[in-house]
């Protein structure tokens, strides 16, 4: 088997550097579209792009190595990644591709893939899409002259998608009288987030929807929660929502301008739905990455929090499998699966408004379910990425640091799936103690993983 290329969350990296080069674009395309091809009708793959600038360069690549596999291309320009998904079920493709990286810088780029069910591909298909692309004599399936695809361009696909997440949002709630702050990253929801929101009669202020190709997250966003929640101050908003570069996650503002990660507004959202006997087995699936305080508010609910690894591809699968409806990870991104196969920022900003509008309460008084414990996390350069359990070291320094901390607290460990870093994390009930003994483990990692 060659190399795996595929990461968390598909393809990703700088452009004009190995994996994203224009040429193993076409090999993905070609390799995809054989892959997915059956011979029995006409085939097609739905492609949407962020606003980043080398979307182009990866488009063009794409396109010709579908169409040269006997693959339709439907190419609908800058659209969040949801959207990418929910099309790809309505228009009945074989295949959607995003071109993205998420929350990374304009000089990154990516390619994921989502199946003909909006979901995203598990590990084997991929494996197997990258063994035939990194195969130099790979024998391609090439299509009839008269057989190969073609291009078009779709000219309502936001509306589609603007017109499937409001339906999310019952239709005898209104957001009238609702002041919100969006902040659209300059990436991919610049232009429907707004239209979504004001639709439903809010009043929106809109920060980060100038997109030139190359501010995408650039000191907004997601990543950057700080702007929305001054510009909430400022205006006097109900809430403020930071968006990312393709519109997968969502980190929250109340209108005090306090900033709620995803772990606050699972706990909310997940509180809800209990309430109403809308949460099956009263499970909540999130990620080993979230805060220790989540799982200890599910069980006081009665309810369990199932963790799974980094990545909301392995967040859907645990939810699929457990008929599970809510899930997410810290970082924001949250999946309501009655309503959406992926992460959907806009989707879940229109699930909390539900709420605060049904309970007509605050956001600040609803949030105040959860309190997270002080968690650090320290990113470690490693020259290699050997098991931890191979360094002796380091695994007697997590034992350690595990001893002192006891049943209020946690340790993990875990490898960048797109950088050469290992993720420290620690948390605790005691601020002063994580931050040194995430520290220490940082040390060791420096000392023992070069």
């Amino acid at each position: 088997m060659a190399k795996r290329i595929f990461g968390t969350d598909g393809l990703r990296g700088q452009t004009n550097i190995f994996p994203m080069l224009p040429e193993i674009a076409l090999r993905l395309g070609l390799a995809a579209g054989q892959y997915f091809r059956n011979g029995k009708k006409r085939h097609k793959v739905l492609i949407g792009k962020d606003t980043r600038i080398s979307g182009y360069v990866f488009e063009a690549a794409l396109t010709s190595g579908f169409c040269a596999s006997g693959m339709d291309v439907l190419l609908v320009g800058p659209l969040p990644t949801p959207a990418i998904s929910y099309l790809t079920r309505s228009m009945r493709a074989d295949l959607g591709v995003v071109i993205s990286a998420s929350h990374n810088p304009f000089m990154d780029n990516g390619i994921k893939f989502f199946d003909s069910d909006g979901f995203k591909l598990p590990d084997a298909v991929e494996d197997r899409i990258s063994d035939m692309l990194q195969d130099p004599d790979f024998q391609w399936d090439y299509p009839a002259p008269e057989n190969v695809g073609k291009a078009v361009r779709l000219g309502d696909s936001d509306g589609r998608y603007i017109v499937a997440v409001k339906n999310s949002f019952p239709r005898e709630l209104s957001l009238d009288g609702v002041k919100i702050v969006v902040d659209c990253a300059n990436g991919a929801t610049y232009s429907v987030a707004p239209r979504v929101f004001e639709e439903l009669g809010a009043e929106v202020v809109v920060i980060g929807n100038e997109p030139d190709g190359l501010n995408i997250n650039d000191k907004c966003g997601s990543l950057y929660p700080e702007q929305v929640a001054r510009r909430v101050r400022e205006e006097g908003a109900d809430i403020g929502l930071a968006l990312d570069g393709d519109g997968d996650r969502l980190i929250v503002v109340d209108e005090n301008g306090r900033i709620l990660d995803g772990d606050q507004i699972m706990a909310l959202c997940a509180w809800e739905m209990m309430g109403r006997d809308a949460l099956p087995e009263k499970t909540l699936v999130a990620t080993v990455m979230s805060n220790m305080a989540l799982e200890v508010f599910m069980k006081e609910q009665g309810g369990q929090l199932l963790r799974t690894a980094v990545g909301d591809r392995h967040v859907v699968e645990a939810m699929r499998q457990r008929g599970a409806m809510l899930g997410g990870e810290q970082s924001g991104h949250l999946i309501f699966m009655d309503h959406s196969t992926t992460g959907d920022g806009i989707l879940a900003a229109l699930q909390l408004l539900r709420i605060m509008v049904e309970q007509n309460k605050p956001l600040s008084e609803l949030a105040h379910l959860l309190e997270p414990y002080p968690q650090r996390l320290i990113n470690v350069h490693v020259e290699r990425k050997i098991p931890f359990e191979e360094a002796p070291r380091v695994m007697d320094a997590v034992q350690e640091a595990e001893h002192e901390l006891g049943e209020t607290g946690r340790v993990l460990l875990r490898y960048s799936g797109t950088e050469s870093v290992a993720r420290v994390m620690v948390e605790g009930q005691d601020e002063a103690q994580v931050e040194r003994l995430a520290q220490e483990l940082a040390d060791v990692l420096k000392a023992h993983l070069k």
